[in-house]
């Protein structure tokens, strides 16, 4: 069980990173679109995500309830925004912008809210 919690966690991070880069990659233009590595980014980080959480739950191990309902709802608030605008022909800057908050948001829990640091 523990090999599949770390794949999947890596498979998590890798969705995270494609969402970070696709927004990170259109800084310096002036239009900005949702991307597939932004649209295929969330939804892979989203579904392997509730995935570590059902392996963690079945394995028995602890689950911070508090901080998982944190990440699923910035995470579900990024999924939603992405896929309502992905057949737009532009976003604007700061939906850009707000994704790129909400993204960096659920990392930061992701790395300060963390049984390590207690």
């Amino acid at each position: 069980m523990e090999t599949v919690r770390l794949v999947l966690l890596f498979i998590h991070i890798v969705g995270f990173a494609s969402l970070l880069g696709g927004l990170l990659v259109q800084a310096p233009l002036p239009e900005k679109v949702v991307n597939p590595a932004m649209r295929d980014g969330i939804g892979t980080a989203f579904v392997a995500g509730l995935l570590l959480v059902g392996v963690l739950e079945a394995d028995d191990d602890s689950v911070d309830h508090a901080k998982v309902g944190v990440k699923f709802a910035i995470g579900l608030a990024i999924l939603v925004l992405v896929m309502a605008n992905v057949r737009k022909e532009r976003i604007p800057q700061g939906l850009w912008a707000g994704l790129l908050l909400l993204t960096l948001a659920n990392i930061a829990v992701a790395v300060f809210w963390s049984p390590v640091h207690t």
